[in-house]
């Protein structure tokens, strides 16, 4: 966050004070921040400590619980078995990648919209949804597009965790390692003659 970032604080009540507007705000007020793309920072009253990701967190909460979830148990799943594993990191820059390509493909498709319908901010939801009905090829190939970034992002991923591991492993020495990928050990060396003919 930057030094400008609109400071929030949290009481120990869970009441949340919005110092901009010298009032206290809701969960539902923050949210509107988040869409409003307004910078800011959650922090404790006291101890200054940074509480905005366990506030998003809470947002996303309230979120899937109403409406229709954007997260299916088998994805969270999947997400909470990352936690602690080696490739927990990978994977959080992955998804912040996915989502960075996604809202590139969002961003588009509303820039198609404004050439079709116009630059009128009070298109009714169904109107984008027979707009996003029309664009069905278009939106096939953004999709297209979006799942190729996705898997290069992935390759990419999947390089970086082998650069890794020959950057720990590549040191050891690993006694009969060549058998054990499926090529002859080589043969100790033997004094003497040897019947071996070529």
């Amino acid at each position: 966050m930057s030094q400008s970032s609109r400071i929030i604080k949290k009481y120990p009540n869970r009441r949340l004070y919005d110092t901009e507007t010298s009032s206290y705000i809701t969960l539902h007020d923050v949210k509107k921040l988040v869409l409003d793309h307004v910078d800011f920072r959650v922090e404790d009253a006291k101890s200054k400590e940074d509480l905005t990701r366990s506030i998003l967190m809470q947002i996303i909460l309230e979120e899937e619980a109403t409406g229709a979830p954007m997260f299916s148990s088998d994805m969270l799943s999947q997400i909470i078995r990352f936690y602690g594993n080696a490739m927990q990191g990978m994977m959080g820059s992955y998804l912040e990648k996915n989502i960075h390509t996604f809202i590139d493909i969002q961003k588009r498709l509303q820039d198609q919209s404004r050439q079709v319908l116009g630059q009128n901010p009070m298109l009714s939801s169904e109107t984008w949804s027979e707009f996003v009905k029309m664009q069905g090829p278009a939106i096939q190939g953004l999709m297209g597009r979006y799942l190729e970034q996705s898997a290069n992002a992935f390759m990419e991923m999947q390089q970086q965790l082998q650069n890794q591991t020959r950057n720990i492993f590549g040191s050891f020495q690993f006694p009969n390692f060549g058998a054990a990928a499926g090529k002859p050990a080589p043969e100790p060396e033997k004094g003497g003659g040897s019947d071996n003919k070529s």
